[in-house]
């Protein structure tokens, strides 16, 4: 994660998965911006797969009890749960062609039937918690956005400013999602050529910054076959 500072203004640069092996940690993200010391406005960037669950309703809790002004800028995609994060801003803002993609929690688990049992009734609170999220900010139909949770849903900046999702929708930028396409098998086509980024000077990311990232993902999927 990068944090410009400027007077009391912080842009956040959130380009990376969230949680997990190679990530951003609530943890981190926290330390970070509380380093900075007082922000009266804060511009988070967000250009990620999502990740973690815990991770990312922390980082949006914290965001929402902060006292600066949020406003999210979504540049190229907000999936899974960097979508929640996304929602923590008081003003929501993506990109002409940026994406939104929304659905059901899931998880890579194991037991015994019982523990099994357990752990699908935990999802499900943890699903009603994302929902209630979505809800809450969009003011959307609460039965319209779980059944597009449920059948995992991209939504272009014009269709999740129709939903609610999105308050304000900008022009082009030369940026494409990063689609992890083991992740997200049903991600739009064009979603899956993605392209380096050409934003301008001032709202761009460290080149050392973004290679970095890129080569701690590599580096995992490689391990785990991903």
């Amino acid at each position: 994660m990068q944090i410009n500072m400027k007077n009391n203004s912080a842009e956040i640069f959130l380009y990376e998965d969230i949680g997990g092996f190679f990530g951003i940690t609530a943890d981190s993200f926290v330390k970070e911006v509380k380093s900075m010391g007082k922000i009266n406005d804060i511009t988070l960037r967000i250009n990620s797969n999502g990740g973690n669950v815990f991770d990312g309703l922390a980082i949006h809790n914290y965001l929402k009890s902060h006292e600066a002004r949020v406003v999210v800028e979504v540049d190229g995609l907000a999936a899974s749960i960097a979508s929640i994060i996304a929602m923590a801003g008081d003003d929501i803002r993506m990109a002409g062609n940026a994406w939104m993609m929304i659905h059901d929690p899931w998880i890579v688990t194991g037991g015994t039937a019982e523990e099994l049992r357990t752990t699908a009734d935990t999802m499900d609170g943890v699903r009603d918690t994302l929902l209630n999220t979505y809800v809450a900010r969009s003011g959307a139909d609460k039965s319209v956005i779980s059944d597009m949770m449920r059948k995992e849903t991209w939504l272009n900046a014009s269709e999740a400013r129709e939903y609610g999702l999105a308050d304000n929708v900008g022009e082009h930028l030369a940026i494409a999602a990063s689609v992890h396409k083991e992740w997200f098998p049903n991600a739009p086509e064009e979603l899956q050529n993605a392209v380096e980024v050409e934003a301008e000077e001032e709202s761009a990311p460290d080149l050392d910054y973004v290679k970095g990232v890129l080569a701690k993902q590599n580096a995992v999927l490689r391990r785990y076959k991903l």
